[in-house]
């Protein structure tokens, strides 16, 4: 992919004819040019070689390339060290809420993940052509990101000069600048956006040496599929990975790569996580009408939500499908998200009962075995296995597809990640037996330990699980390798904890407060955990809209978010995990009272669930925990203090 459509120096710029120019953006444009289009960049070039010609030092780029955002800022120009990100609106004159936050995001884009803007001082510049003169004063954040700059139909060369006086970190050389890579972490949403338009995963995910390559699983993934396919067998594999380290992202990759290039595969993703399958398809399907737009095509948004649910379907659904039509599958291919969740022979019982199957008898994973062995040739089942990912009753965890595969499918080829035998994979004795079989096989390659969610903090992950794990000591040492690049902060006020949020957000950057299921004793702070949220709205509206994230109004807990992540988090702590003594204790609000929860799956679901929550944020989070009140015999203050000491005592630091 071209980084941007045209570059030059300033000199080369100014002295070229505006035909000579225009001939090389249209060049490289993707889409037929209409008149707005070649209009807008006329004018643009005539503004910049106007302003420019004052300036002969530096460069400029042309519709440059934003990846991960799959768009191109209007200009980037590169000046006396600094990187100046353009937008103009041509014949607008006014500055708009919606073209303010794009320029930002453009800037924060090339920030976090543009290897030669890391340490650059960027100034976003939102230019409305029409607009009359605006007062120009540069505002640095700590990260040199500058607060947007609007300008009018004149100032630009005013803002370069004062821009030359600001004090920087580091000077960008051009060259090193242009040919540093880029390597970013898109969201879940973002990635199955890029995907499903037929996006290479390496175009929109880390590739850097630190992080585990996605690339390297999806291929290897691939390799076990044709190798299935040469030798007509069937095959399984479990993929393991950190929170965060892209399972859901290789998942979506292999689906939409075989889909693409094998149609008679009819790749599927699959997944019982009910809000990830809404907002997924949700997003592609608003995505696509827009695409539409772009190409003069008119698309209904139900059609195209029909469209894009043959690519991403929910395992109940697949499951009933197959329940009545006792034919072989047409897939070859599926994925099964958070195949650690699939229902017990007990929980799937009493479900199929509820809609009218009185003889139901298998486990979720022997059923959906038993449709894809169906097949007479060959077909492969991917099973995403998430550490520590088990918030429910009734999820069977790892051991049952074991057991299914190992009385009923022995004919079946078994590949493994090496790391399937970790505790916080492999949960029973018996499924660790299973995994010793000569006939499972294991590979390095089918696990991924780099969190990409992320972006900021590799070792979030490793953080959560000690302080969950009651290990304060090696929290406290992680916790200082994150301190600089991933702020974690902890309050007792609810009103800080929002304040914080919105300060920190910049852009489209999603804020949102989660809390466990179990936190009904929130509510006196403004908390309902039982008034749901619609995922879909939530996950995706906007600033303007009081049912997304954005309104820090609505709460989603660990059902509403696993999968699923938000820029900046605030995490509510209530008493259903409260910390006693010098260890974790466990209770759920029944009627008007807390009761004690002892049976260990009980503890281990509650425990996830704050795995879950502490582990949705991209960028950073605020814990709140309530003072509680001496009144309130629900929420005595000793219910809360004991956690609040134990979570400074892992160097989270008080906001």
């Amino acid at each position: 992919m071209k980084k941007a459509y045209y570059e030059a120096s300033f000199q080369e710029f100014c002295t070229e004819s505006n035909s000579s120019i225009l001939g090389k953006l249209a060049k490289h444009h993707q889409h037929d040019l209409d008149h707005l289009q070649r209009n807008a960049w006329i004018t643009q070039v005539e503004y910049l070689q106007a302003v420019l010609m004052n300036f002969p030092d530096g460069h400029i780029f042309f519709e440059f390339s934003i990846p991960r955002m799959g768009k191109r800022a209007d200009c980037l120009v590169l000046l006396n060290g600094v990187v100046f990100v353009l937008e103009f609106k041509v014949g607008s004159s006014s500055f708009d809420r919606h073209a303010i936050e794009q320029v930002v995001d453009y800037t924060l884009d090339l920030k976090n993940f543009h290897g030669g803007s890391h340490n650059a001082t960027i100034i976003p510049v939102l230019i409305a052509t029409n607009a009359p003169e605006n007062v120009i004063e540069i505002t640095l954040e700590q990260d040199n990101v500058a607060a947007p700059v609007c300008i009018g139909n004149s100032g630009l060369g005013f803002l370069f000069s004062q821009a030359s006086q600001i004090p920087r970190q580091q000077n960008v050389e051009i060259v090193a600048w242009r040919n540093s890579g880029y390597r970013p972490t898109p969201t879940i949403i973002e990635a199955a956006q890029a995907l499903y338009k037929s996006h290479n995963v390496n175009n929109i995910s880390r590739s850097d040496a630190s992080a585990k390559n996605l690339q390297v699983t999806s291929d290897h993934i691939a390799q076990i599929i044709e190798q299935s396919k040469l030798n007509g067998k069937k095959s399984i594999c479990f993929v393991t990975g950190v929170p965060g380290a892209g399972k859901t992202l290789a998942g979506l990759n292999i689906a939409t790569s075989r889909a693409e290039r094998h149609k008679n595969e009819n790749a599927v993703f699959l997944s019982g996580n009910g809000p990830l399958v809404a907002v997924l398809r949700e997003a592609l399907a608003r995505d696509k009408v827009e695409q539409g737009k772009l190409s003069g095509e008119k698309i209904k948004k139900e059609d195209a939500k029909r469209q894009v649910s043959q690519f991403v379907q929910n395992i109940h659904h697949f499951r009933d499908q197959y329940l009545n039509d006792t034919d072989k599958p047409f897939e070859h291919v599926v994925v099964f998200d958070e195949a650690q969740r699939a229902w017990t022979t007990e929980q799937a019982s009493k479900f199929m009962k509820k809609r009218g199957v009185s003889d139901f008898n298998l486990s979720e994973p022997e059923f959906l075995i038993g449709v894809m062995n169906r097949h007479t040739q060959w077909c492969t089942i991917v099973c995403l296995i998430g550490g520590g990912q088990e918030i429910n009753t009734g999820e069977a965890g790892l051991g049952e597809w074991l057991h299914a595969l190992e009385t009923r499918f022995p004919e079946w080829e078994v590949h493994a990640s090496t790391l399937l035998e970790d505790p916080h994979y492999t949960v029973s004795d018996d499924a660790k037996e299973l995994l010793s079989s000569t006939r499972v096989s294991k590979h390095n390659d089918l696990h991924l330990s780099v969190s990409i969610r992320s972006f900021r903090a590799e070792s979030l992950s490793s953080f959560v699980s000690t302080v969950l794990d009651n290990d304060p000591l090696a929290a406290l040492e992680i916790m200082t390798t994150l301190i600089d690049s991933y702020p974690i902060f902890l309050t007792r006020d609810l009103a800080n904890a929002k304040n914080w949020l919105k300060s920190k957000a910049r852009g489209s950057e999603r804020t949102g407060l989660v809390a466990s299921s179990g936190a009904h004793r929130l509510r006196p702070e403004g908390i309902h955990i039982k008034s749901k949220i619609e995922p879909e709205n939530w996950f995706l509206n906007n600033t303007e809209d009081v049912r997304s994230s954005y309104y820090l109004e609505g709460v989603a807990t660990e059902f509403d978010i696993q999968g699923l992540e938000l820029d900046w988090v605030g995490m509510c702590w209530d008493a259903d995990l409260r910390y006693v003594g010098d260890n974790w204790n466990f209770t759920a609000f029944k009627g008007s009272k807390w009761q004690s929860v002892n049976v260990p799956t009980g503890q281990l679901y509650l425990i996830n669930a704050y795995r879950v929550l502490l582990t949705r944020a991209r960028q950073g989070m605020i814990i709140f925990v309530p003072h509680g009140d001496a009144l309130d015999k629900t929420r005595p203050p000793e219910y809360y203090d004991g956690t609040y000491r134990y979570l400074r005592s892992c160097g989270i630091k008080e906001l």
